[in-house]
């Protein structure tokens, strides 16, 4: 998932918008999560970056997601870019 989220329309407020953001970054994850496994893969880990603009987005930890999202709704940003991509997970011993 590479996506920018507008959180500004005329007929929804701003906090059901951001509610709407996080549901749907949570949605992708549980889809992602329930794909069938790659030989040799324990288990779907993902590689996440946030910011204002595709450009400005940093790598951030995926638990950290939902901070992010927070933060940008009390800076009351207008938009803001999530990225979420699964990769292969190994176990370490």
């Amino acid at each position: 998932m590479k996506k920018t989220f507008q959180l500004i329309h005329p007929k929804t407020k701003y906090p059901r918008m951001i509610e709407s953001a996080k549901a749907e970054v949570r949605k992708y994850l549980k889809r992602s999560r329930r794909k069938p496994l790659p030989d040799g893969v324990d288990y779907w880990d993902f590689a996440c970056k946030f910011g204002n603009l595709e450009e400005d987005a940093q790598v951030v930890h995926l638990a950290e997601i939902d901070k992010k999202i927070n933060a940008a709704e009390e800076q009351k940003l207008e938009f803001f870019y999530v990225e979420v991509v699964p990769i292969a997970g190994h176990r370490g011993k």
